[in-house]
């Protein structure tokens, strides 16, 4: 599980930060003359999305989280700013206890 969110937040900020940078500099840009920086962050981010849709959706299945937010995880990448609001949201909401009610491996005693 550990290793499944792990995933899922570092494409959660991976995929946020392109989309603002595609948003924010590429759009302007390409209204401005030089649709290269759209053209190529574009492209980045549709590989990237579709790899966070792959993370979120295993996440997903592992907290078995019912339909609602499980499309509020798979279009957050789709907004910019959003993916860093959902992210702590399901963060705080799903993962954390899910990961609090798993059982901790037993620790070896040293004398």
């Amino acid at each position: 599980m550990k290793a499944a969110v792990l995933r899922y937040r570092v494409m959660a900020y991976i995929t946020g930060v392109v989309l603002i940078v595609l948003c924010f500099v590429g759009i302007p840009l390409q209204v401005a003359g030089h649709p290269a920086v759209a053209n190529d962050v574009g492209v980045l981010h549709g590989i990237l999305y579709i790899i966070y849709l792959v993370c979120a959706w295993i996440l997903s299945r592992k907290l078995a989280l019912a339909t609602k937010p499980t499309v509020i995880m798979l279009l957050a990448g789709t907004i910019p700013i959003m993916t860093f609001i959902v992210e702590r949201w399901v963060t705080r909401r799903f993962i954390n206890p899910a990961l609090a009610a798993q059982p901790q491996p037993a620790q070896p005693v040293r004398p």
